[in-house]
């Protein structure tokens, strides 16, 4: 069963599903490309896969049974897990979602690992504000809190990343990117922080959208 075909899920969850699947060639597997605002799980043999610069991907798996899943989030501007800002919301938010989904398929808490990869300095507009910077600490400090130990991180630094995570082994490859041959990276993650400053507040918690 994998995340998609998990009908008896409620819709917060079906909403968020990143939703582009290919078969990867290079690895011989089915493969989830996952957007920033999106997050993915899965008990079956995959591989997830993003790119980041600014935002962050934890990548969390149950250890003994193999599934895991991934996120990619940014932190819109100020803001720490114990904030009731809008970036802390989303933050806490897209972790939450990732844990909890995790948890409804069959993982267990105190089974989970994270290895978590991201917060460059890749658009100079977020650069001077340290978004890069607080995304790490927050993940960081989430994870701490949530008592769910980090296996492996690389964080910051100034370079673009693509990240491979196949949940069924807790494999994890990654491949800086030192130069970028077009600007659609940035350009993903520009509007995705402005949908994160435009969506009106509702709530408790601010879904992506």
């Amino acid at each position: 069963m994998n995340a998609q075909t998990a009908s008896s899920f409620e819709p917060g969850f079906v909403e968020h599903l990143a939703r582009n699947r290919y078969f990867d060639r290079t690895f011989e597997v089915e493969a989830v490309k996952v957007l920033p605002g999106e997050y993915y799980v899965t008990t079956t043999d995959m591989v997830l896969v993003t790119v980041l610069g600014s935002c962050v991907s934890a990548c969390i798996r149950d250890r003994e049974k193999g599934i895991g899943g991934m996120n990619h989030f940014m932190l819109a501007d100020a803001g720490d897990y114990s904030q009731t800002s809008a970036s802390a919301r989303y933050g806490t938010y897209a972790m939450e979602v990732l844990i909890n989904h995790l948890l409804k398929i069959g993982a267990r808490r105190d089974r989970l690992e994270a290895k978590v990869f991201g917060g460059g300095r890749v658009m100079a507009s977020l650069a001077a504000s340290l978004v890069g910077e607080r995304n790490s600490a927050f993940v960081r400090e989430y994870l701490a809190i949530e008592g769910i130990p980090i296996a492996a991180a690389d964080l910051l630094d100034l370079h673009p990343r693509k990240v491979y995570f196949f949940p069924r082994n807790g494999r994890v490859l990654v491949k800086k990117i030192a130069r970028l041959h077009n600007d659609t990276l940035v350009r993903r993650e520009r509007e995705y922080a402005s949908r994160l400053v435009d969506a009106p507040m509702t709530g408790d918690v601010e879904l992506f959208t």
